[in-house]
This record gives C-alpha cells, sequence and structure tokens, in this order.
C-alpha cells in the first residue's frame, strides 16, 4: 500500500492502531509490575511484619508467602530469559 493509500485508510486504521498501542503499553506496565522482584520481597517483609504485630495468623502468613515465593520463582525465571529474547 502506497503512501495515498495509507492517507485514505488512517480515519479508519489510526485509531485500531492508537489502540493496540495503548493496550500493548498497559500490558507492558503490568507486567513489569508483576514481574518486579524488588516489589515482590517488600510485600515479603511486609507479610512478616503483619505477623510480628498480629494483624494477621500463622496460617494466613503461610498462605499468603507461599503465593509470593511462588511469584518471586516466576519473575526471577522470567527476568533471567528476559535478555535472552532481546538478542
Amino acid at each position: 500500500m502506497g503512501l495515498i493509500g495509507r492517507v485514505l485508510t488512517l480515519p479508519i486504521v489510526g485509531p485500531a492502531r492508537a489502540g493496540w498501542w495503548v493496550l500493548e503499553q498497559v500490558v507492558a506496565a503490568a507486567e513489569a509490575e508483576r514481574y518486579d522482584e524488588g516489589q515482590i520481597m517488600a510485600q515479603l517483609r511486609s507479610l512478616s511484619s503483619d505477623l510480628d504485630e498480629g494483624r494477621i495468623t500463622e496460617q494466613e502468613h503461610a498462605a499468603a508467602e507461599a503465593v509470593l515465593l511462588e511469584r518471586l520463582v516466576e519473575a526471577r525465571a522470567h527476568n533471567q530469559a528476559q535478555p535472552e529474547e532481546m538478542s
């Protein structure tokens, strides 16, 4: 498609491309947050603090800790694989 074809289809295709770009940005931000090891570690520290101060029970702590540790393993695997994908 030449330049004229692109200009003529811009009113139709433009908003779709913009919407797609926004969607890609949202997904990238969500992935960055999910795979942020520092954030997961901070959540683990907060969880321990909650247990120490009696805001949660041992069972609640164990369940939440298991979820966070699983996320940490997943994040580390993702972050190690990420540079290889970019090459």
